[in-house]
């Protein structure tokens, strides 16, 4: 007897369906998997057994074959577990034939008592499900909130393997799993954290805030113990909030590395991934034997930082160039060719040498100035030619230290960070709907192209002059000259003005100029 059910892989984060080919012929007792399966896929065989034993039901003496195809691709992890059960009790006749199950899709873990257990990507996978046709998934019951974000597709949450028997067979039914996307927005939660904590540094603060409303990245260079951590953490909370669709980019990645968190559908929040820099270039940019997502990813729709710079690898902090500039990093390795969203703010602190004085106005460096060119050295041109803004984090005064009034709060700075943010997209939403227009539809300044500048930035003749003499004076590149103008339309969005004037390019070329002093 023969049965065809489904289930499905990942592939990078991408899930794609697999058939699970299930024949069983009256000969001698044997069980075999084949179609490309790694060892954790053959060793279902124990799992699979075991749990239709332990569910209260007899397992078949006869000659089982499982192919999983296409067989031309490795089968790897625990997904497939659920569908071979499947797949045996319909051969086996307990599951009756006329049951029609080729609108399924089965996901998941089988323990040796027949309970489910979770598995990552569920997310990727629903949507490779939906994306091909099928009606109905069937998913362990912890991962039932997180398929259940996937629309026009009814998920059923599984807590065990008679149960699953049970609903097919219409004995006993098992609710659909619901998910209301107008809660989506109550489950955002508030950070603790809020730059109100932080004492003086408004020059920083006003830095941090045409970040977030161009999506910019940044370096924040000082002495220690100016607040350079403490407002880089602080910066998601002036960010915009996730939209679904974001939410959804950023869930995907989260759920293959399995870093959702428990009892959560979505990552509601912005990341904020900040690597220490003993890490190694396949932690930062993914890979690995089994190819993974790495934190440029994770941090996808949110911010890597990276504290104490020059401390990380110049091969790790250079292998950040190409995924800045494309907005995802390709992983190529003998088990196929991966590409991961990486879209998202670099946001890196310093010190300006070893002991972190060197430049500062009170206290003496003692370092070499051989050891400061080696150490500043660690962070190449190309790098820092990609950072928009360049902002030095002097040392508090005690007049502000000692100030008992309250410095701005994170909402307020939010508030405008978002209005320029949606002054930008409205620009932008109304050049791409045009009739015959070539202009691609983008979401932020940071991410204007050659076509988005020429015809959005507009400068007046002053600040065209002024741009003039600082590409010649700074020696810019032309990456660091598109760079400069992304930033002035930054902070003319900031100001409701759609021409750009000298005032906006004046502040830009301020944030452009700690290169100079410093390297």
């Amino acid at each position: 007897m023969f049965k065809s059910v489904y289930s499905a892989g990942i592939a990078g984060i991408d899930g794609f369906i697999v058939t699970v080919e299930c024949n069983s012929t009256q000969r001698l007792p044997n069980f075999e998997i084949v179609g490309l399966p790694d060892a954790s896929v053959k060793e279902a065989k124990q799992r699979v057994r075991t749990a239709i034993e332990n569910s209260g039901f007899i397992f078949p003496e006869l000659d089982l074959m499982i192919n999983l195809a296409p067989a031309s691709r490795k089968k790897e992890g625990s997904y497939y577990d659920m569908a071979m059960l499947a797949g045996i009790m319909s051969v086996t006749g307990m599951i009756p034939r006329e049951i029609d199950v080729s609108d399924c899709v089965f996901i998941g873990e089988l323990s040796l008592s027949g309970e489910t257990r979770p598995v990552n990507g569920v997310l990727c996978l629903c949507l490779a499900a939906k994306q091909a046709g099928f009606k109905h998934v069937f998913v362990p019951e912890a991962n039932a909130a997180e398929a259940a974000v996937v629309d026009g597709i009814n998920v059923y949450g599984v807590s065990n393997a008679r149960g699953l028997v049970m609903h097919l067979t219409g004995h006993e039914f098992i609710e659909k799993q619901s998910f209301n996307k107008d809660k989506f927005k109550a489950e955002f939660s508030k950070s603790s954290l809020d730059f109100s904590d932080v004492k003086g540094q408004a020059k920083v603060k006003r830095a941090l805030e045409i970040a977030a409303a161009g999506g910019h990245n940044v370096l924040l260079i000082g002495p220690p113990g100016t607040g350079k951590s403490m407002l880089a953490k602080r910066l998601p909370t002036i960010l915009p909030e996730l939209s679904f669709e974001e939410a959804i980019e950023t869930t995907k990645i989260h759920s293959v590395s399995g870093l959702l968190t428990p009892g959560h559908s979505l990552v509601c929040t912005r990341p904020f991934r900040s690597p220490h820099h003993t890490m190694s270039a396949t932690s930062l940019v993914g890979g690995g034997s089994i190819p993974m997502p790495g934190e440029i990813s994770l941090a996808h729709n949110g911010i890597l930082f990276l504290d104490e710079l020059p401390e990380f690898p110049k091969a790790i902090t250079d292998s950040l160039r190409q995924p800045l500039e494309d907005g995802k990093v390709t992983v190529t390795r003998t088990a196929g060719r991966f590409t991961y969203p990486s879209s998202f703010m670099l946001v890196c602190a310093m010190n300006p040498c070893k002991c972190g004085y060197f430049g500062h106005p009170t206290h003496e460096c003692n370092c070499k100035p051989a050891d400061i060119r080696r150490y500043l050295s660690q962070i190449s041109g190309p790098l820092l030619d990609r950072i928009d803004i360049q902002i030095e984090v002097p040392s508090v005064s005690f007049e502000d230290m000692s100030k008992n009034i309250p410095s701005e709060s994170s909402e307020s700075i939010r508030k405008r960070v978002c209005k320029a943010r949606e002054f930008a997209v409205e620009r932008y939403r109304k050049a791409s709907e045009e009739a015959a227009s070539d202009i691609p539809m983008i979401y932020k300044n940071s991410e204007m192209g050659q076509r988005h500048i020429r015809r959005f930035c507009n400068l007046d003749e002053s600040a065209s002059k002024l741009l003039s003499a600082a590409y010649e004076k700074l020696s810019l590149s032309a990456r660091g000259y598109d760079r400069l103008i992304r930033v002035s339309r930054t902070i003319a969005d900031l100001d409701g003005s759609e021409t750009i004037s000298d005032s906006h390019v004046a502040e830009a070329i301020r944030y452009r100029t700690l290169d100079k002093k410093y390297w």
